[in-house]
């Protein structure tokens, strides 16, 4: 990804925003909004956008289990069964 020739003016929106749409569905690549020469956006596809937020998802249960680890709050498979079939029991 070139994220470099992917940057456009705020200005550059107003004539060609079907033809931004239509490239970042095609390539799957963000383009960098600017206002006055600075990023203030990024104009993402869908389909990129939910991949990302789904791998966020799993970095943060990954950053949660490694606290946990560190912490000592584990329990052993067997203590995790054992507790799942009292709660089946209960409903």
């Amino acid at each position: 990804m070139d994220l470099e020739s992917n940057i456009r003016p705020i200005s550059y929106i107003k004539t060609n925003a079907a033809d931004m749409i239509r490239q970042i569905n095609d390539t799957h690549n963000p383009i960098v909004i600017t206002q006055n020469g600075e990023a203030k956006g990024v104009l993402i596809d869908p389909k990129s956008y939910q991949q990302m937020i789904d791998a966020l998802g799993i970095m943060k249960l990954l950053a949660q289990s490694e606290k946990a680890i560190e912490t000592g709050q584990l329990q052993s498979h067997q203590q995790v069964m054992e507790a799942a079939r009292r709660r089946l029991k209960t409903t």
